[in-house]
């Protein structure tokens, strides 16, 4: 029965592979590639470009003296927990909502799907008031925990679940159902058919939107200024160290504590493309 239903999997992912080898039109031209790259450079490249410098102007000796002092080191630490924390649950809980979404009707679910995108259009203080209000001094729901990690924790949920959601979405919905149907005749049980046709077609999109994710949480700050605390050492995570920075006037500082967010940032996600794109490749050859 295993080898049937390996067998009904790969005939599926064959065939859908066959029906995206379709691109569309061709390349943009020479044109088109420089304003995309012009474009690309004065939007983001420039920016970075400038704040790697600023970074540097105590020299590298300031550098690591900003990145190393106990307040730098005691924020990333919180920054991380709080970050992989959200990341994860949104793993989890992204991917369960996307296929109810997807694989389950009940009344509201158009209003539902509308909703997953709220988190984009509120304005992140907005959403810190409201969260102070439901679970701050004066809840009404009986459930304080403002000034904690898991305030912040649910702050950062807030503002990072359409990430998982939304890439796991259209994943879910290319899926050919005939495929676990067949393989539920032949006798699969329903965590069989998950792990074994499911699950390694969605990897890929999981990962991506959990990287995003974790990328959005270690450099959110509105969300989090008021029902965190901003507490050193215990719930302040690193964009409200940086903001104290620069209150006080150290720009350098404050630079140099970005151009670690951005790194780490850009390592994870780095990383889980790679892993997407061998989880990928790997189907590719099953198929």
């Amino acid at each position: 029965m295993s080898t049937t239903i390996e067998a009904e999997s790969r005939s599926w992912r064959a065939s859908s592979r066959k029906g995206r080898k379709f691109r569309g039109p061709g390349s943009v031209g020479p044109l088109g590639l420089g304003v995309a790259v012009l474009w690309l450079s004065i939007i983001v490249l420039l920016p970075l470009a400038a704040l790697l410098v600023k970074s540097f102007d105590n020299g590298l000796a300031g550098f690591w003296d900003a990145v190393t002092q106990p307040r730098a080191i005691a924020t990333f630490k919180v920054t991380l927990e709080v970050s992989v924390a959200t990341a994860i649950i949104n793993l989890f809980l992204g991917t369960l909502i996307a296929w109810v979404l997807v694989r389950d009707e009940f009344p509201g679910k158009r209003f539902v799907n509308a909703v997953i995108d709220l988190p984009f259009a509120l304005p992140t203080i907005v959403a810190s008031l409201v969260l102070l209000s439901l679970y701050g001094p004066t809840s009404p729901v009986g459930l304080v925990f403002n000034a904690t990690k898991p305030a912040v924790v649910v702050a950062l949920l807030f503002v990072t679940l359409p990430f998982v959601v939304r890439a796991v979405q259209p994943v879910l919905i290319e899926i050919d159902k005939e495929v676990e149907e067949a393989a539920a005749s032949l006798g699969a049980g329903n965590l069989t058919i998950f792990r074994r046709i499911v699950l390694p077609v969605l990897m890929p999109a999981v990962l991506s939107g959990a990287g995003l994710a974790f990328a959005r949480a270690i450099g959110e700050f509105g969300s989090v200024v008021l029902i965190g605390g901003n507490i050193p050492g215990q719930t302040q995570i690193a964009s409200q160290y940086i903001r104290e920075l620069i209150e006080y006037d150290h720009q350098v500082d404050a630079a140099a504590i970005s151009v670690v967010l951005l790194a780490l940032a850009f390592v994870v996600l780095f990383v889980l493309r790679i892993v997407g794109s061998r989880l990928a490749r790997r189907e590719e050859q099953i198929r």
